[in-house]
């Protein structure tokens, strides 16, 4: 009896591979780059329980925008965001290397490929990566079919919040009426109605 359970005590040779598989496998991820897909990944599961659905703000959490601020888009032209005031914009502050970013996108191409008048609503997805064919290659390499931007000048306050991801839209009439922080799901048809029907007003 007194030497089973020393042999239940000790680590096995099993144990041993195991922990050598894990370990493994995760300095593969580490290695590779790959924690944010894998995380990312994960944290998909979470979105479709529907549990983080985005909403609209309350009408006293309501502020002004401000548009005093500039971006670059893939082709390297800048874009003045205040020749966007009128439309309802989409703003999205992401990085390829944040988990939360990466489980979201999905939904975000797949609002952003549902919405047919992209004259009156306007994606702004601002990419935190230091080079733009970072974001570029990552972009293409997932399929996505949304245009990416990088800033040209700082943010201002009313979008800086230091979370990756930030988004926030903004009414044709100047107010950011939905702001959020962390994941959040966006293909949602109450969602697309609700971006529809600010771009109507």
């Amino acid at each position: 009896m007194e030497e089973k359970s020393k042999k239940k005590k000790g680590v096995t040779k099993r144990d041993i591979i195991e922990l050598s598989v894990v370990v493994v496998a995760f300095l593969v991820i580490y290695l590779t780059g790959s924690q944010a897909e894998v995380f990312g990944k994960v944290q998909q599961a979470v979105l479709i329980t529907g549990v983080v659905n985005a909403s609209a703000l309350d009408a006293d959490e309501v502020v002004d925008a401000d548009y005093n601020f500039r971006l670059v888009n893939e082709e390297g032209n800048k874009i003045d965001v205040r020749d966007l005031k009128g439309k309802t914009i989409f703003i999205n502050i992401w990085a390829t290397w944040c988990p939360p970013c990466v489980a979201e996108m999905p939904n975000i191409n797949s609002l952003y490929n549902k919405i047919e008048n992209k004259d009156d609503i306007v994606f702004l997805m601002i990419s935190h990566d230091e080079e733009m064919r970072t974001t570029r290659a990552w972009i293409k390499r997932k399929g996505f079919d949304f245009p990416v931007y990088k800033l040209a000048t700082p943010l201002p306050d009313v979008f800086e919040t230091g979370v990756v991801p930030s988004t926030f839209v903004v009414s044709p009439e100047g107010k950011i009426v939905v702001s959020k922080t962390g994941m959040a799901n966006y293909d949602t048809k109450r969602f697309k109605k609700y971006l529809l029907k600010l771009a109507e007003k």
